[in-house]
């Protein structure tokens, strides 16, 4: 398992499925100041049910804002590099929150939910539609991130609001994942694409239901109130879906490329350093927080790449371990794992750009040696 962050010092927080977590066998770790379960029945048997059938994951730690009100993506367009007018009701993207550096204050997934009914108070509205937005960000940011994104935007008129409250978020994934939720909503999913997003009922309760993850398979993710998401894990259980912790989400992730916040990026990097390039959209009018930064750096040229590696030994690289040229320091290791999908050591790394090309030679030290390793193409896994 790839190094995970660190929780502040201080009281843990519980999701509402913690007991219920541990009843089933969790071991529970801290993890970004809560207390989750970083496996069930052992991280392998998790990732290969994923992989092969369906997992699903308790991410009721992450947090999950809804903004509302006339023009309100336009006023989220200031603050990220991705053209959210790419995308339309019922549809998402993943986008990076930035400062004026062009570093990366998180990572997040906003869904366009089109004209709704506008907010007074939680379950209250009025008569009046207006444009509405949520975000999906990561439960380590969760703070800073509501309070800078409010900072933007409420002295505008715009309404945010903790839309998960004390609710529980469930991550249902894998190759399986569809014919599970068909069977509990009683409707075809065959029409909600990737990054798509709808409401489904299931047992007369309203999901919030986005056709997204973070294990490179096939999955949703379903958000829903205290009790009924307690239920819904309990169903799932009892009808056979394997219960999935930390451990194996990371491994998943890792497999699939997918940057994790705080090792893979952070403030002080920006997303053309994390090859995270695709999400910055110069060529769009809007002008957005750090865009100068990352004219001047589009123009100058990036200094280091995230790039992959496969290691050629069974060595495991880990978080913060040296990158080699030459049997030189040059870079270091922000994840790395042995991946259970491909019987081999993987990793992610920052190098100079000049290293970053697919088949360059390196090597990272492990216990005092050096062990080769090759820049290769990511993902590392895509699912059929």
């Amino acid at each position: 398992m790839a190094d995970l962050p660190s929780p502040p010092n201080g009281n843990l927080r519980r999701t509402p499925l913690w007991e219920a977590s541990r009843a089933a066998g969790g071991r529970l770790v801290p993890f970004a100041g809560w207390e989750m379960a970083v496996q069930f029945g052992g991280l392998v048997q998790e990732h290969q049910a994923v992989r092969q059938h369906c997992g699903v994951f308790d991410i009721s730690h992450m947090g999950v804002l809804t903004l509302q009100g006339d023009g309100v993506k336009d006023a989220l367009q200031a603050l990220v590099p991705t053209d959210l007018f790419r995308i339309g009701p019922a549809e998402a993207c993943y986008s990076v929150l930035l400062n004026e550096a062009g570093g990366i204050l998180d990572d997040l997934i906003v869904y366009d939910r089109g004209r709704r009914p506008w907010l007074e108070a939680p379950g209250d509205a009025t008569s009046a539609d207006t444009d509405e937005l949520v975000l999906v960000i990561n439960a380590a940011c969760a703070e800073a991130d509501t309070a800078w994104i409010r900072s933007q935007l409420k002295p505008q008129g715009f309404r945010i609001s903790d839309r998960k409250g004390d609710g529980v978020l469930l991550a249902l994934q894998g190759p399986e994942a569809a014919a599970r939720l068909e069977a509990l909503c009683g409707e075809s999913l065959a029409g909600l694409p990737r990054f798509g997003h709808r409401d489904l009922e299931i047992d007369g309760q309203t999901v919030f239901t986005g056709r997204t993850g973070y294990t490179g398979e096939d999955g949703f993710e379903l958000l829903l109130p205290r009790e009924a998401g307690l239920a819904l894990w309990q169903h799932l259980l009892a009808a056979g879906v394997t219960p999935c912790g930390l451990g194996a989400r990371d491994t998943l992730r890792l497999e699939a490329a997918m940057h994790l916040y705080g090792n893979d990026m952070d403030a002080t990097t920006t997303p053309l350093e994390a090859s995270l390039g695709w999400l910055v959209h110069l060529e769009m009018p809007a002008d957005f927080i750090g865009r100068g930064a990352l004219e001047a750096q589009t123009a100058a040229g990036v200094p280091k790449r995230l790039v992959g590696l496969k290691l050629q030994g069974r060595a495991i690289a880990r978080h913060g371990y040296p990158v080699l040229l030459n049997g030189e320091p040059v870079g270091e290791i922000t994840s790395g794992t042995w991946s259970p999908t491909l019987g081999e050591a993987i990793a992610l790394a920052y190098v100079p750009a000049a290293a970053a090309k697919l088949g360059s030679e390196l090597a990272v030290e492990i216990r005092g040696k050096a062990e080769p390793a090759v820049v290769v193409k990511r993902p590392f896994y895509r699912r059929p």
